[in-house]
């Protein structure tokens, strides 16, 4: 394990290799599971605040969906999720080409919203989870992404280099600076 400030961070960020193959895994991400991606309260606000603006990037099965659940919902575990169509795929979730892409990013990178998308799906494969005194922050090892670990191996790419623009987002330049000291000296040894 890697401590930082305080986080307590998987070695796995550093020692296991992931880039997304979309044109493998066709955003299985997006539509598996057994809930919605996890949203923090400051993104369930957000979330209700740019639907309007965003539902044009969404399918009229998505916006159905949020206008009957919501923008999010609280799944089994008790947690604020995404909503989903019919058990199955993100609401958010578009196709194009077979692919799930998330309409929050069409949206953001159309430059309508500042929102990016939520932050467990810009930092998935990373998973955070928060106790008392500190956040773990792991790799989750999903079927699902045996494409990314393919080619992250081909490429050569830790998930912590993969996930850097997410994981700078949520904890910092500083603080991605350490992790990636720390991976050097963990390569090292």
């Amino acid at each position: 394990m890697i401590q930082i400030g305080e986080t307590t961070i998987s070695t796995d960020l550093v020692t296991k290799l992931f880039t997304c193959d979309l044109q493998r895994c066709k955003g299985a991400c997006c539509v598996l599971g057994d809930s919605g991606a996890p949203v923090d309260e400051t993104e369930k606000v957000l979330l209700q605040e740019i639907f309007p603006s965003i539902s044009a990037f969404l399918s009229p099965e998505g916006i159905r969906a949020i206008e009957k659940l919501g923008t999010t919902v609280t799944d089994s575990d008790n947690e604020c999720v995404t909503p989903l169509i019919e058990g199955k795929e993100c609401a958010y979730v578009v196709f194009e080409n077979e692919i799930a892409r998330c309409g929050i990013e069409k949206a953001f990178l159309a430059g309508v919203v500042t929102f990016r998308k939520p932050l467990s799906c810009f930092l998935y494969p990373v998973r955070i989870k928060k106790f008392m005194t500190f956040e773990a922050v792991n790799y989750d090892n999903w079927t699902v992404c045996d494409p990314a670990r393919i080619l992250g191996a081909s490429l050569q790419t830790p998930v912590y280099e993969f996930t850097a623009p997410a994981l700078q987002q949520k904890y910092g330049e500083e603080w991605f600076q350490a992790l990636k000291l720390a991976a050097k000296e963990i390569k090292e040894d």
